[in-house]
This record gives C-alpha cells, structure tokens and sequence, in this order.
C-alpha cells in the first residue's frame, strides 16, 4: 500500500482544513493509499508525531478555521532552535533525523502546505532525496509564483469588517483612528482593505512613508470640515530611512523582529504633531482565524485536488499555484526564497491615488 505524507506548516490560516480534505478525498478515490498527517509542520518529522487519516477526522472541516493537523512556524530543520542550559539559543540541523523518519515511515513523498518558509524548506530537504509537491499558504498573499494564497480572502474580508464599524467610532467622536493590519513585507492585506473600507490613509512595507505626508491630509480633511480620518497601517510599514517597528525574537530565523505596535506609536505621533485624538486598534491573529470566506474555502479545495493529482502524476518539486482561472505547476526550486511584493506600477495604487487615497508619500 503506497504511503503519503501530509503536513501544515508556518502560520495558521482560514482554508488549510479544505486542502486537507481535498487531498485527502482526491488521494483515497484514485489509489489504494495510506495518508500520514504529520503533526506540527515539520516538527513532527523531527520528533515522530503522526497519524494516519482518517474518513472521520476529514468530516466537517471544510468550514473548520486553523488545521487539524497543527502547525509551527519555527520548525525549520535546517536550523531549529534549541535552547541550552544558560538560555542561548543553538541552531541544530535536524535534517539526518527528518529523514529516518521520513524513511523508517516509507513515504512516497509529502504534501507540504504553507507558505514562503515551508516551500524554501521542502526545496532544501528534497536534496536529501524527499520528494513533496507545495500547496501554496500566506494570509499575507505574498507567495511568488503565484497569483492568490487562499487566506488572503479571508483576512481582507475581517479588516474590511473592522474598517467598517470603526468607522462609526471614528465619526461620532471626531478621532483619527487607525487599523494596523498584518503584512511583514507586502502591504496586500492593508491595500485592499483600505480601499474596501474606505481608508483616507494607506501606509504599505513597499512604500516608506513621511510623517509630514500623513499631517498634510489629516490637516486638508480637517480644514475641509472632515473632523475624522482613517488611517490603515501595515505591520511592516516604515518611515522614509527608518527601521520597522517591533521588538527581537531570537527563536525564529525567520521571524527575527516580531513586528507588530506601529499604529500605536503612529498614534502617538499624531496625536503630538496635530493635536487630533488618534486611538489605533491592533487585528493581529484575529485575521488568520475563523471560518474561511466561500472564495477561500473553492481555492483551496481546488488547490488540495490539484497537488494530490501532481503527486500521483509523480511531478515532485512542484507548487501548485493560481495563474488567472487555472491552477497550475511552479517550480519551488525557481520560486522558494522569492517575495511577491506590491509594484510601485501597481494599477491599485493608481486607483487608490485617484479616489484621493493617501500612501504616505
């Protein structure tokens, strides 16, 4: 009976659940198969922590937030972290123990499912001879390759939500009010939320902002008798020559600056430069949870069926990934590493320009 792996890796995500089942059905409908979920990302290749999937387990998830697999976004084997006596932290390569087990389990291969992190990191192991196709995961939708990461929908649908009600706030008591969206590197989540809901200012990590820039409009609003504004602010936006906002991690490689407090400081600033109350509400983790959008929830089952299909097929090395309508194969090895960022030539940018949008610049 073949064996194939199945894991979630990076950070949670509304949609993981469906690819799961997806694959699942896919897989057990075209072989006589066994599904290993692997626990905890790549964790559980490291400390033996699986089981196999089961009919049951995969019923009622489609809805289901998070993944019942679990996952960890600091399991990078190639470097774990691992703590010693006096509290430094040494970086272990575990990848030798990654491929006893994958071995002494007898996987066909694996399908990995996350993002950037994840795929860089399947890429890196397939050289020591895992084979795995990628599924592609970020609420942040910056996975180069391809054109939507299912997710993405999800969260701009809850800031927009928030955007929304804040609103209501914002105008009854004459407050500038600012909503600080997830987004380390790309601003995506904050662009299209922004202009959803209505924004006056949106500060993006691809477009450092100036202090002076945000009190211009603020000021031009409240001149033109606009007592309130709304600001939406990236986590990873910074000011022309300075450093993102944020304190060090020292256990994440990948997460060096755990960002997250810039609307606050922002809040701050304004408030000192203007005189403006400000206040600044932080969505942080409540974008990654809950009920995945009905957008999401097709993209990833038509993502889970595909990367189950390449895996039969014997196309390992692969990401599926969204190209228009179609869902097709990229290679990770040409993709891993790689940031799908906002061009300055982005046509929303010009759009949100037009209908008077301010980016900070």
């Amino acid at each position: 009976m073949r064996k194939i792996g199945m894991l979630t890796g990076g950070g949670d995500c509304p949609g993981l659940n469906a690819v799961i089942r997806a694959a699942y059905k896919t897989l057990k409908d075209s072989c006589d198969c066994k599904i290993i979920g692997i626990r905890d990302g790549y964790d559980g290749l490291i400390y033996n922590n699986f089981e196999e999937i089961t009919p049951e387990m995969t019923r009622g998830i489609l809805a289901k937030g998070g993944t019942i697999l679990g996952t960890s976004n600091k399991g990078n084997p190639l470097q774990y972290p691992v703590e010693r006596a006096d509290g430094s932290i040494e970086f272990v390569d575990y990848s030798d123990r990654i491929m006893e087990t994958y071995n002494s389990l007898g996987l066909e291969g694996i399908i990995a499912i996350g993002g950037e992190g994840s795929m860089f990191i399947a890429d890196k192991l397939s050289q020591k001879g895992i084979r795995y196709v990628g599924v592609p995961k970020t609420i942040d939708n910056d996975l180069y390759g391809t054109d939507m990461t299912f997710g993405f929908n999800t969260a701009v649908q809850l800031a927009t939500d928030a955007i929304d009600r804040i609103h209501s706030t914002a105008e009854s008591h004459h407050r500038v009010m600012i909503v600080e969206t997830m987004g380390r590197d790309a601003g995506w989540i904050a662009l299209h939320s922004g202009i959803a809901g209505g924004g006056d200012i949106i500060l993006l990590p691809e477009i450092p902002y100036s202090m002076e820039a945000i009190v211009k409009k603020l000021k031009e609003r409240y001149d033109s008798g606009k007592k309130f504004s709304i600001m939406v602010v990236s986590e990873g936006a910074k000011p022309i020559g300075g450093e993102v906002f944020g304190k060090e991690n020292k256990k994440n490689i990948y997460d060096r600056i755990k960002l997250g407090g810039i609307g606050m400081k922002l809040a701050d600033e304004i408030e000192r430069l203007t005189g403006f109350e400000t206040r600044a509400t932080v969505l942080g983790y409540l974008q990654r949870g809950g009920t995945p959008t009905c957008y999401d929830r097709i993209l990833a089952t038509r993502y889970g069926c595909e990367a189950a299909r390449a895996f039969l097929d014997g196309k390992f090395g692969n990401m599926v990934a969204l190209d228009g309508n179609s869902i097709v194969l990229r290679n990770v090895s040409e993709t891993a590493g790689r940031k799908r960022l906002i061009e300055l030539d982005n046509p929303l940018l010009k759009d949100a320009i037009s209908i008077g949008i301010c980016l900070g610049i």
